[in-house]
């Protein structure tokens, strides 16, 4: 259950991290996308998927500075292929998600870094908590689709997943990695 809901809450900040728009709107292939969050729970890896998200994105690997991002997030859609642990995630030692249904990221700047590599800085919102966050992106274009992956690392503890029992991060570990696989139709 520790693992499901260490995942569940990456998962979460993953999809936040995950939308860029900008001039021209782009339509994102949810079919085709993913957003995932991995934990340790007793050093081995879990991870889990976000059923439902949201994207917007517009982005021009001519003018970055131009491209912006959003991603809003259905937390309570977090799956780590078992109901009770999904439910358990749901709850309020964990995403809460009765409460704050839904993780957003918005971006503020992106910069490129070298070839096809971005940083996005924006700002992660999860379980009512905001914190700024520097997500790496790569791009890949091929025709008239545009393909963003990135994994973001993030600490659970700074957004209040896992309180309670799940606060000591022995048994799940502190960090969690938010993967995310982007695909859209440049307009």
């Amino acid at each position: 259950m520790k693992v499901l809901f260490y995942r569940y809450m990456l998962a979460a900040f993953t999809t936040a991290s995950l939308a860029f728009s900008g001039s021209a709107l782009a339509q994102v292939d949810l079919a085709k996308s993913s957003v995932t969050a991995t934990s340790k729970q007793m050093n081995v890896p879990v991870e889990g998927k976000f059923k439902k998200f949201s994207a917007q994105i517009s982005f021009d690997p001519a003018k970055p500075a131009t491209g912006s991002a959003q991603l809003n997030v259905d937390v309570g859609s977090y799956d780590l292929g078992d109901e009770s642990y999904n439910e358990q995630v749901r709850g309020s030692d964990w995403f809460d998600a009765k409460r704050f249904p839904s993780a957003t990221f918005v971006s503020s700047a992106i910069a490129p870094v070298g070839g096809n590599q971005y940083k996005v800085t924006g700002k992660l919102t999860l379980k009512g908590k905001t914190q700024t966050v520097v997500v790496p992106v790569t791009v890949t274009q091929q025709g008239a689709t545009q393909t963003f992956d990135g994994a973001l690392p993030v600490k659970r503890s700074q957004f209040d997943i896992g309180t309670g029992e799940w606060k000591d991060t022995a048994v799940v570990a502190d960090e969690v990695v938010i993967k995310f696989h982007i695909v859209a139709a440049h307009k």
